[in-house]
């Protein structure tokens, strides 16, 4: 089956959610390796209130966290795109960029080669201007790709949504703006 993609990259390709993403997302999402930098592992049901946020916001305003496959197999892999952000900050609300990719998948580019798509879709096609991405202290692996995507570091802050785990509390938020 082929899917209907909004956008692609060299190995990827960017489209609203689909019924059918969802048990591979909540396959994703119970991967607690996958979960490692955040505060619960969503079960099943989160996973469609998820998915059901993503099409509303895609139907809306155009973008979302992405469903990405990619496209030498039309394989879904997990998501990369850009969401909004309204925690209470001083740099919210704001569009974020971020990323979540099945385990397999790692260690191929794969989440900054999206990420760097989903930028030019956002600032070239959107008209957006700036784009923060936002993470744990401890989570390096996405903190390199912030750095990949040559973002500047603007802050660490306490993030107020993770109050209650300590060891994720401390977050990095990084931006960059459409020249």
């Amino acid at each position: 089956m082929n899917k209907q993609h909004t956008f692609t990259s060299d190995r990827l390709g960017f489209r609203d959610w689909t019924a059918s993403d969802i048990p591979k997302m909540a396959e994703i999402n119970a991967d607690p390796k996958v979960m490692e930098h955040f505060p619960s592992i969503p079960n099943y049901r989160q996973t469609e209130e998820f998915i059901q946020r993503m099409k509303q916001m895609y139907a809306e305003k155009g973008f979302c966290y992405f469903a990405v496959d990619k496209l030498d197999n039309n394989e879904f892999i997990g998501f990369i795109g850009i969401c909004e952000q309204t925690f209470e900050s001083e740099f919210t609300p704001c569009i974020d960029i971020g990323w979540r990719l099945s385990q397999s998948e790692w260690g191929k580019g794969y989440a900054t080669e999206g990420a760097k798509r989903c930028l030019d879709y956002a600032f070239n096609e959107l008209g957006l201007e700036r784009i923060l991405s936002i993470c744990p202290t401890v989570n390096d692996k996405s903190e390199r790709v912030m750095i990949k995507l040559e973002m500047q570091k603007i802050a660490t802050f306490n993030h107020p949504l993770l109050k209650e785990h300590k060891h994720l509390e401390k977050c990095v938020a990084y931006e960059i703006r459409n020249n």
